[in-house]
């Protein structure tokens, strides 16, 4: 998330204790200037001062995903070369919004971003921000003519069914996937194939324990894990406002020091916290562990 001091400006510190708690949760990177990172309420300013403070922090011990995504092909080119700039592991970027989009001009889309940045592509495949559903032959297709771009956050549920096609069609070629909305579909990604997770959930320390059981071959301690935190994960992630939800799980967790969203964002009611307390109190008795209401 990018966090706002009383929802104004960034509050880089506040951004700093995020990363340090993402970091030491086990993750193998970290993801700014995404959707639940409130991209589109943010100045050009503000953006380079994000991945500039992140990259610093992060200090080279995790990956730094930068989202890149424009309506404008020399849009996405400036942020993709600023991300690398400023020390980016990769960008994520989504299929322009257009009004005529069509495979070609998505595979053009993508393979003009590999040609002007050496740096890997991660494909967000999130329709509600594109407006375009890409199918599983069009992802296919853009790993076997765009190497850089082999990467796809998977987000065009259903995910899971979704995910056996794309490698299906992809036959030899290397395409790694990453799942997201929340986790809430995370267990059944992993046996569909998928190579992890990508995204916000508040707790990334449960996310990385339910992938690290489940490459050992623990599949039904994965499993246990995972359906305990799913009633969570599921409310975090409430359409129009999960993300507040999720900064107020952060701010309680001691990362945030306000959890206020930048303006339109959603404002949490008094029904809305009582039942995120409830949920919070549900899951510690479930993990039988009280850290989750620290």
């Amino acid at each position: 998330p990018t966090p706002f001091i009383a929802g104004g400006d960034v509050d880089v510190d506040s951004l700093g204790r995020v990363i340090d708690l993402v970091v030491r949760a086990g993750v193998q990177g970290v993801t700014v200037l995404g959707v639940t990172g409130e991209v589109s309420r943010l100045t050009e300013r503000e953006r380079a001062r994000i991945v500039e403070t992140t990259t610093r922090k992060v200090g080279g011990r995790v990956k730094v995903v930068v989202g890149a995504s424009a309506d404008g092909v020399r849009t996405s080119i400036e942020f993709c070369r600023e991300a690398k700039a400023l020390g980016a592991s990769a960008v994520m970027v989504s299929p322009p919004r257009m009004t005529k989009l069509n495979s070609e001009s998505v595979v053009a889309h993508y393979k003009t971003l590999a040609d002007a940045v050496d740096l890997p592509i991660v494909i967000q495949d999130y329709p509600p921000i594109s407006g375009f559903a890409m199918e599983a032959a069009l992802l296919a297709r853009i790993a076997r003519e765009v190497p850089a771009a082999r990467t796809i956050k998977l987000e065009d549920p259903p995910t899971p069914f979704k995910t056996g096609r794309i490698l299906a069609a992809a036959g030899d070629i290397a395409v790694e996937i990453l799942g997201g909305l929340g986790g809430v579909f995370l267990l059944e990604e992993l046996m569909a194939g998928t190579a992890g997770v990508m995204t916000g959930f508040a707790y990334p320390e449960v996310l990385v324990k339910v992938v690290a059981l489940y490459r050992a071959g623990r599949v039904d301690e994965a499993a246990d894990v995972f359906y305990r935190f799913v009633p969570l994960m599921r409310f975090e992630f409430q359409e129009g406002i999960g993300m507040a939800i999720r900064k107020e799980v952060f701010r309680r967790r001691g990362a945030l020091a306000d959890a206020s969203t930048r303006a339109p964002g959603a404002v949490l009611d008094d029904a809305t916290r009582a039942a995120l307390d409830r949920v919070l109190s549900w899951t510690a008795r479930q993990e039988g562990a009280s850290w989750i209401l620290d």
